[in-house]
Order: C-alpha cells, then structure tokens, then sequence
C-alpha cells in the first residue's frame, strides 16, 4: 500500500490560525511540517489523519536560531539546514551540528524541521536524544497559552509526546553555559539511514570538575535520558576513567530489542562505546571553550 486514506487538507496561515483548525478539526487531525516522517507514514497507512493541517507558510514565523538570557532559542520550524549553518551553535551546542550532518540527505535537510521531528519521537529519531542530553526545554502553545516542560515530560514514548490534541511546539529553549561542550554520535548501516544506536552527551565544567551533566541514547529502549550515567558524572574531574563508568552504566540500563539492525547485546555494547567516545569529546570541547574565554 503506498497510497494515504482520503484526508482533508488545510493551510495555515499563522500559528493562531493552526491552534484554531486544531480545535475546530478535532482530535483525528496532523500537523504537517516538513513531511518526511508523517507522509511515508501516511503512506503506507500507518497513520491516517482525517485532516492535515499544512505549517509550511510558517516557516518565516518559526523558522530561528537566537540567543537570549544564556539560552539558544530555536523555532519549532526551523529547518535541519538551517541549525547545521547556525552559528550560534557552533561552540558550546555543537552536538546540534554533529547530529544534523549525519541526518538523512540534503533534500531532507533542506526541508524537515527540529520541531517536526520531535513531535514524531521516533525512537531512532536524533534530535530527542539531543535535545534530552541539551535538557532543553519545550515550548507548547494553545489558544489559552503556552507550558513550558522538560525532554522527560515531553518525550513519554515511541511516537508520544506530551503535545495534546489542540496543541502545537513552537519553541526549544536550550540552556548553554559557559564552559560547556557538547557531541552525538550514532552508528547506522548506510550514510543518513536511522540509527541502529547513538549517543549523546553534554558537560559542564566549574573549577576543574562536571558541574552539570546530559546522556542520552537514541535507538537503545527505555528512557532516551541515563540518570544513573549523569549523577555518576556530576562534581566529578573529567577522566577517560569515569567517562568509562558512565558509560557502562548508561549501557546497562538501556533496552534495546533485537532487529534486522542487530541484536540487543550488540547494541548495547554499541551504547556503551558511544556514550564514552561522546563524553571524551564533550569534555574535550568544553575545556576548548574555556581556554578560549
């Protein structure tokens, strides 16, 4: 079957406009971003929307990378393109960039959008394990409002997230200390393809030590977020040695299943050497931004 069930089809026009056709279509209606991941969905009839509201024409609207009050500030539809040549995120978010430049391909980039992605929480999907390493913070508006909640609040699933029926991201808040450095990355079977795991980590640095810490995987089961790796981390000196206990605990609490992409015990031995090569290079960068401040 590659042919979606009949639909309606709205456009909007701004986000008011969005938030009111949420209302008035009802529970059974889609918003439409880039299309990348709801299409094929639709497509093969695993999704069936009786109505597909088009975001597209709000681009303009949602569509930035900005920094306010020691927070980067990213639109919901800004584009995969667009945050891989923000520089805004080049030091101390990099871990945005190395998972946008192994994202899919060009023409994906070109359209696909942060926020499109993170409603689909796919659990291959790299943006959420980024964001949760990040701990941004989601912004969700309705007619009566916006609620801001966390990445474990947001992210409750595989495909579920905390966006109610009427309700629309338009925002991701990430904090960016100083003397912070950030990386991701995944394993998959060809360039582009989803993850057969990935990881990704962000550390803070004070006086010597990990003031803050973030570890998440994404393909790996369970909760995309290690509490057990990141309190592991905290108030202690970066070393090859701790990251390596991190690691293991990040590895042993995840849940992968086996599939075409591998086995369980092979991805996590896979989650374990990830989450040590990302915090290596998270550290490795963090110590950069201070030596350049």
């Amino acid at each position: 079957m590659q042919v979606p069930a009949p639909f309606g089809y709205e456009r909007a026009t701004s986000v008011d406009h969005a938030l009111m056709l949420l209302e008035q279509l009802g529970p059974e209606a889609r918003l439409l971003a880039g299309g990348h991941s709801l299409l094929p969905m639709m497509k093969l009839r695993l999704a069936s929307p009786s109505y597909v509201v088009d975001i597209d024409p709000l681009a303009d609207e949602l569509g930035y990378v900005t920094e306010e009050d020691g927070e980067v500030r990213i639109g919901a539809m800004t584009r995969h393109n667009a945050l891989l040549q923000s520089t805004a995120l080049d030091r101390r978010l990099a871990i945005v960039k190395d998972a946008e430049r192994v994202i899919a391909d060009p023409v994906v980039r070109n359209r696909g959008t942060i926020g499109g992605a993170l409603c689909q929480a796919d659990p291959s999907e790299d943006l959420s394990a980024v964001c949760a390493a990040l701990k941004a913070q989601m912004v969700i508006r309705a007619t009566g409002g916006e609620r801001v909640v966390g990445m474990r609040e947001f992210h409750r699933g595989p495909y579920e997230t905390a966006v109610g029926p009427a309700e629309m991201l338009v925002e991701i808040r990430v904090p960016a200390p100083r003397g912070s450095g950030s990386a991701y990355a995944k394993v998959d079977r060809r360039v582009g393809d989803w993850a057969v795991v990935a990881a990704g980590a962000a550390l803070a640095l004070e006086d010597g030590v990990i003031a803050g810490a973030g570890v998440a995987l994404a393909a790996a089961g369970g909760d995309i977020t290690s509490s057990e790796a990141e309190a592991a981390l905290v108030g202690e000196p970066p070393s090859p040695e701790l990251f390596a206990r991190a690691a293991a605990l990040a590895a042993a609490a995840c849940e992968p299943v086996s599939d075409q992409r591998g086995s369980a015990e092979y991805k996590r031995h896979v989650a374990g050497v990830l989450t040590q090569r990302v915090l290596q290079r998270a550290a490795a960068r963090a110590l950069q931004v201070q030596e350049e401040v």
